[in-house]
């Protein structure tokens, strides 16, 4: 293709204004690499991040990435679509290069396709990332009607123009954080069902199938009712020749039984999000195969059917083509014998009656919803996975205590993203987790399926005696007294760790209540290849070397629960046995032991001094460490001018610390560790907070921070590795209130509140009741007895999990004593 004056163009009338964008693609005509300086490199908006598998040619032995990234920025002009080299996925990874943002662009170059004519694009190839909000998107109302920038000459490329890959091998888009929600145009949904007039005079039976397997024959249209949908899954990998390599299983069911069938390739994005539980099917050129032994399948006893799990259903794109008919609801005649859908729901009073993976249905007002976070899939085979998945709380009025609910995606990504308080919550398909010694917990199945209010209409448990019974009895409820005891994100765990360790040798993906023993050392690798809002939960050995208290200072603007003033609450859910017994316990003793500790808390403070100030996530060098020595030392010759830190250091920590070769220290405790308090003004800055970074920047993701939190503050310790040769710092935010989310299903036992039994506990003793503003804080007092901590070999148990950019967050799970340790 010749080159052109005029290197730009667009589908539409070029804008008069001068645009950034516009004028490098001109410079770009005459050079291969364009290298921008400070005065040249104009600020621009990111606005779409999408994710594909990566292209992996002849000969390639290594591959920076499984992904690829093609970047969308805008100057308020025009947009451009780019390539980012993979040099710069780790921005990605790390959520530092994020849509909403702004970038400056230092280095780019032209990429021309040589195997196709017409097809090229910018290629990003180094950046510098604005740390505060863009100064570009507040111009823009929406960047819709934006016209896209590309070379002339390339105004006929439909790629150029479509919501696809820049890499042309490559035909969809993945979710940006996980391969299990749709993303994109190519997916369609809500095209309306058929009116054609079905002859159904010549169809066959689920029953007649299995017998007709391993003969030849040819298939006879089928009619059957969808009864369960599965989650999407993505199967591409490197040098997999199939564009659109996805699957689905629905369970489908006719007069004389019920059997699975598998949704392969384009059929996906044609049809997954039309087939929907309920949905009637007349099925044509079908193909059948053995069923495959080692995938989930729903619990279907309550259907009460025969199950034929011998072979099942193929609905192939070709080879042959199969023809779907979806028939709307109207046309659907009682004389087919179609089954109803039949649900198996259970109240929060039956749960702990129920077997151990055991499958349930539940319906609750949800009370509590969590951050989405991300865990790495099993197996280290490339392309590497994520799920991603959130916890939730759910009340129906059947018990004081509510679901605790662990939700994967469910290939739902608008419901799974807008789960809120206050909303009614349906998930069916969930799997019971019995815990020993706390309370059970559901987590979501393949089969599962979530709805909240606004999505309701219209689904088939409608009818259900128990969703009417729920219903009921939400409507005896106050919001002002729900909203209460709302909470939104933060730092949350379940189930709790057991009571006593034992060493395991499982690998540190998934939720197993035991973590996994590792060294210092590997924690630090671990720490170094987090991803974004990844989770892990890791074991290490040591001695807790120094802890340092401090206070969150009380600011107006601060709204977070300690603030609030709130009347009791004379709807709310009564107190539990053992907490009655906890605090009818402590309460004599607890107000004349706080007085003495603070007294002398008060005299150590005058005579100790606090810590220095914390850094940032980082390693630190001899040197560097020497002379963070020097100033802690002098800090600790005068008295304490700080009075929210109060601190103590082991004695032979002054000399340790001179030894180790890295100290890895934490930022504190981040205002993403903590929730916040639901309220329906702040409800889309709270979603969108607790929510992951969106692939696609629009007007309504707000550049509104949510509002600080305020807790009464939170200790900042020290583990010295059992070698001595590594130190990491550790934040460790205590359940202090009753209305804390992570009290729900902690063991509330009866202890001293010593720094050791906090840490091993969890929580501070007796917890304060959610309607007390005014009661001292016994946080304070904890620092006295840290002289226990002295020379103690304890395993702690840590999360992990990083927040963006340089934010990772290390919290202290537990804390374990060698008596509470089995060494076999």
């Amino acid at each position: 293709m010749m080159e052109d004056n005029s290197s730009w163009s667009s589908m539409v009338t070029a804008p008069s204004q001068v645009s950034f964008l516009q004028r490098t693609l001109e410079r770009l005509s005459s050079t291969q690499c364009l290298k921008l300086g400070p005065e040249e490199s104009v600020p621009v908006a990111v606005v779409a991040v999408q994710r594909y598998l990566s292209e992996r040619t002849e000969g390639q032995q290594e591959q920076l990435d499984s992904y690829s990234y093609d970047v969308t920025v805008t100057d308020g002009v025009w947009r451009a679509k780019c390539f980012l080299h993979p040099s710069l996925n780790h921005l990605v990874h790390k959520n530092t290069l994020r849509t909403g943002s702004d970038v400056s662009i230092t280095q780019c170059s032209f990429v021309y396709n040589e195997r196709r004519l017409g097809h090229g694009y910018i290629c990003i190839e180094q950046l510098r990332c604005a740390a505060e909000g863009s100064a570009v998107l507040p111009r823009i109302s929406t960047v819709g009607p934006l016209p896209m920038l590309v070379k002339h000459g390339m105004e006929r490329s439909s790629v150029l123009q479509s919501d696809v890959p820049l890499q042309l091998s490559r035909k969809h888009y993945l979710s940006l954080w996980n391969n299990d929600d749709p993303e994109g145009d190519v997916w369609t949904s809500g095209t309306p069902s058929s009116e054609t007039v079905l002859d159904v005079s010549k169809i066959t039976l689920l029953s007649s199938l299995e017998c007709s397997f391993r003969i030849s024959w040819k298939p006879l249209p089928l009619l059957v009712k969808i009864i369960h949908k599965s989650r999407l899954r993505y199967y591409g990998k490197f040098g997999l020749k199939i564009d659109y390599p996805y699957q689905a299983y629905f369970e489908v069911a006719d007069q004389s039984g019920s059997m699975s069938l598998v949704l392969w390739n384009e059929l996906c994005p044609e049809f997954y999000q039309r087939l929907n539980v309920g949905t009637v099917l007349y099925l044509q050129n079908y193909s059948l195969k053995q069923s495959y032994p080692n995938r989930s399948r729903p619990q279907m006893d309550h259907h009460r059917m025969k199950n034929f799990d011998s072979v099942e259903i193929c609905l192939n794109p070709r080879n042959p083509a199969s023809v779907i008919t979806v028939v709307s609801p109207k046309n659907v005649a009682p004389q087919w014998g179609l089954p109803e859908v039949s649900y198996q729901f259970t109240t929060r009073s039956e749960l702990e009656k129920l077997p151990n993976n055991s499958a349930c249905d539940v319906i609750g007002l949800v009370t509590f919803v969590g951050r989405v976070e991300r865990v790495k899939s099993k197996g280290n085979k490339a392309p590497e996975k994520y799920w991603t998945y959130r916890w939730v709380h759910a009340v129906d009025g059947t018990s004081n205590h509510p679901f605790i609910l662990e939700l994967f995606s469910s290939s739902q990504a608008e419901i799974f993203s807008h789960i809120c308080p206050m909303t009614y919550l349906v998930c069916t398909q969930m799997r019971v987790c019995q815990v020993e010694g706390s309370l059970p917990y559901l987590t979501s199945s393949c089969e599962t399926e979530m709805f909240i209010t606004g999505y309701h209409k219209g689904q088939p448990y409608v009818s259900d005696p128990r969703v009417k019974g729920f219903i009921q009895w939400t409507k005896t409820l106050k919001d002002n007294i729900i909203l209460q005891k709302t909470a939104v994100g933060g730092h949350y765990y379940y189930p709790h760790p057991p009571q006593l360790f034992t060493q395991s040798t499982a690998d540190t993906s998934g939720f197993s209540c035991q973590a996994p023993l590792v060294s210092v050392a590997d924690l630090k690798r671990e720490l170094e290849t987090l991803q974004y809002r990844e989770h892990k939960k890791l074991a290490i050995q040591g001695q807790i070397t120094a802890v340092e208290y401090t206070k969150s200072p009380k600011t107006s603007e601060s709204r977070g629960t300690e603030e609030e003033e709130v009347a009791p609450d004379p709807h709310s859910h009564p107190v539990t046995a053992e907490q009655a017994a906890v605090d009818s316990l402590a309460s004599d003793e607890s107000s004349t032991h706080r007085r003495k500790r603070r007294i002398q808390m008060n005299e150590a403070a005058q005579t100790r001094g606090s810590t220095p100030p914390k850094r940032r996530f980082g390693h630190r060098t001899k040197k560097g460490e020497d002379q963070e020595l020097e100033e802690f030392q002098h800090e600790e010759q005068s008295p304490s001018q700080d009075s929210s830190a109060l601190s103590w250091v082991s004695s032979g920590w002054s000399k340790q610390r001179q030894e180790v070769s890295e100290h890895l220290r934490g930022g504190g405790l981040h205002q993403d560790s903590i929730s916040r308090r639901f309220t329906f003004d702040e409800k889309n800055e709270l979603l969108q907070w607790s929510n992951l970074q969106p692939t696609r920047w629009t007007p309504e993701q707000t550049a509104d921070t949510v509002p600080p939190a305020l807790c009464p503050g939170h200790f900042q310790l020290t583990i010295l590795g059992i070698n001595k040769q590594i130190a990491v710092d550790a934040a460790f935010l205590p359940v202090s209130r009753s209305d804390d989310p992570r009290v729900v299903g902690l063991p509330l036992e009866p202890h001293d509140n010593t720094m050791l039994s906090c840490l091993s506990s969890g929580f501070l003793f007796p917890l304060r009741d959610s309607a007390n503003r005014t009661e001292a804080t016994p946080e304070p007092d904890v620092l006295v007895t840290a002289n226990e901590l002295e020379d103690t070999h304890v395993v702690c148990v840590l999360d992990l999990c990083h927040l963006g950019g340089d934010e990772v967050e290390i919290l202290i799970n537990k804390v374990y004593k060698l008596t509470d340790v089995s060494l076999h």
